[in-house]
């Protein structure tokens, strides 16, 4: 043959081996666009272009997009649109994810689920979130966003869920989100969040509201009486509560510590169905008056400023933290019974107050119970029994005659 025609045939097959190529890369290109909308194709493209794994983490390795991306780790889709997103979904094997939010995720107009795993992701929420109005549950908390939460998300009248704890975000908490008519979990703690909290609607249907350690300011607002979980401290929030709390009967668990909050700590909170009651660090004052016994298992209401005699009803509590007040009087024979018997009583840290006496047998005939605490230094009295306490409560066993005038030795 020829060796112009044989040229000639090898390069008619070069052609052929290159369209065919051709043909089947749009060939799948096409079929990925004719099993998902376009708009959502075009959309998970830009997302994963704003983002990277982070090193040991394969999260992104088979978001090939030849191939359906309704296959992909973390995209799960209903019908042709994507219905729910986790970018690093850990089930995927994602240690966390590095990059920015692309504001391409506005685009996907079906979503109703977007979360967010702990990782590296910097820069503001897009806004353009506000035009998913069938979104349900919102979760990026644990990377590095900043910037303001968007006015913006008043438009997610389906909203249930928003977390955006663990991350940098500054300015206000946009009286917007407290309106939400949807809205049951709201969880902002750890953030770089000021100003005050708005207040919410009677009708709210809120359950869980967590803003612990931020630096919010003014007054506990009002609240509704969904609310089964209630976390606001460590920020900078004054005044009284009194007006507030006697409502929220279905409290489940609630800490205000580490505030500034002042006035009496209402009684009616001590028959909430509460797991854990925590008030320490803050103002309170006057005496502590429970209707009935105490069966919260965890109370602090250490550091404030209450006073009186520690009530007989609190025996009940398992772990029980009242040092560093201004209690008087004896310890109540009924806490000494439960925390030396076989009661539910196990913590008892009563060191830092002005208490005079507790009848006891003496310390050579004594043994706390195994598991046990029990802490009575720096009070009006030398203590009966010989436990250890805190490194905090300081070396000093008793207080200084001078500030015990009813001390009878």
């Amino acid at each position: 043959m020829p060796v112009h025609k044989k040229k000639r045939r090898s390069s008619m097959e070069s052609i052929f081996i290159t369209l065919l190529s051709l043909s089947l890369f749009f060939s799948q290109f096409f079929t990925a666009l004719s099993i998902l909308d376009p708009v959502d194709f075009l959309a998970l493209q830009s997302i994963r272009k704003s983002l990277d794994d982070l090193p040991g983490s394969n999260f992104f390795e088979s978001w090939d997009f030849t191939s359906d991306p309704c296959g992909f780790p973390g995209v799960f889709c209903s019908g042709d649109h994507v219905q729910a997103l986790a970018l690093g979904d850990p089930r995927a094997g994602s240690l966390g994810l590095t990059g920015r939010l692309d504001p391409s995720i506005g685009r996907l107009s079906s979503l109703s689920e977007l979360s967010l795993v702990p990782g590296r992701v910097s820069g503001p929420i897009p806004d353009s979130i506000s035009s998913l109005t069938n979104l349900r549950f919102l979760a990026l908390s644990k990377n590095f966003l900043t910037g303001s939460i968007p006015d913006s998300f008043a438009l997610l009248s389906n909203l249930r869920t928003l977390d955006l704890s663990f991350n940098q975000l500054s300015g206000t908490i946009p009286p917007s989100i407290a309106n939400l008519p949807s809205l049951s979990n709201l969880v902002l703690c750890h953030n770089l969040l000021s100003s005050s909290i708005p207040p919410f609607r009677d009708s709210s249907p809120l359950l869980r509201l967590d803003l612990k350690h931020n630096s919010l300011t003014g007054q506990v607002p009002n609240l509704p009486s969904t609310l089964q979980y209630l976390s606001l401290s460590s920020n900078q929030l004054t005044g009284q509560v009194d007006s507030v709390l006697p409502k929220l009967t279905r409290l489940n668990y609630l800490d205000l510590s580490m505030n500034q909050l002042e006035g009496s700590i209402p009684s009616s909170i001590f028959t909430f169905p509460l797991n854990s009651l925590q008030l320490q660090r803050n103002l309170f004052d006057g005496p502590l008056e429970p209707k009935t016994d105490v069966q919260i298992p965890f109370v602090d209401l250490s550091f404030n400023r209450l006073y009186g005699q520690i009530p007989p009803l609190m025996a009940s509590v398992a772990q029980l933290y009242l040092n560093n007040n201004r209690f008087t009087g004896d310890v109540p024979s009924r806490l000494v019974q439960e925390l030396m018997g076989s009661g539910r009583l196990q913590v008892l840290y009563l060191q830092h107050n002005f208490l005079t006496g507790m009848q006891i047998a003496p310390a050579s005939a004594v043994s706390l119970p195994a598991g046990a605490s029990l802490c009575l230094q720096y009070n009006c009295m030398v203590p009966p029994v010989n436990a250890p306490c805190p490194l905090k409560a300081g070396n000093q066993k008793t207080r200084p005659i001078d500030q015990c005038p009813e001390w009878r030795g």
